[in-house]
């Protein structure tokens, strides 16, 4: 049975959402015990999830006509139908970053850099981590054991476990 960690329903789903969100983006975020204990349940099951559907996709060839009229035939790489019904869970289990925009960056660099990508973090979630630890399963011969969840004492104020809880 889930902790419901002192808090109603909604705002407790909406507390683990974000902080899932920020520890899938930033790869390490400091909380107390029992909120990371509940992050790295969902951020595991998030994790898993895109592992086991990243490599579905299919090519599929459109064809486009140019300026002079001339037809032209381009491959184009879509999702899968697994791949793309786990994008839309995980779409649903964190919320939507976006990249921020870095210092003294004016508006149309920042649209050059983030070009199309809608969604980052979840582009971030299928490119760099599912081939990473599917990679890293492949390796060590273990499935899991993405997250590591690290005690740091009392925090000073209200005296609660603090946690570290960081992508391995």
């Amino acid at each position: 049975m889930a902790n419901k960690l002192g808090k109603p329903t909604d705002q407790r789903l909406a507390l683990i959402k974000g902080q899932v969100s920020d520890l899938l983006w930033y790869g390490r975020i400091e909380t107390t015990a029992d909120r990371a204990k509940e992050v790295a349940k969902q951020a595991e099951k998030i994790l898993t999830l895109a592992i086991n559907t990243y490599e579905d996709t299919v090519t599929v060839d459109k064809k486009k006509l140019d300026e002079k009229g001339k037809e032209t035939t381009i491959s184009v790489v879509n999702d899968g139908v697994k791949k793309l019904a786990a994008r839309r869970k995980i779409m649903t289990m964190v919320y939507d970053l976006q990249e921020p925009r870095l210092r003294n960056e004016n508006p149309p660099a920042y649209r050059a850099r983030t070009g199309m990508i809608a969604h980052p973090l979840i582009e971030k979630i299928f490119n760099d981590y599912a081939p990473k630890y599917a990679h890293r399963a492949e390796d060590v011969k273990q499935k899991g054991g993405y997250t590591r969840v690290l005690k740091a004492g009392p925090r000073k104020g209200d005296a609660a476990e603090v946690a570290i809880i960081e992508l391995v």
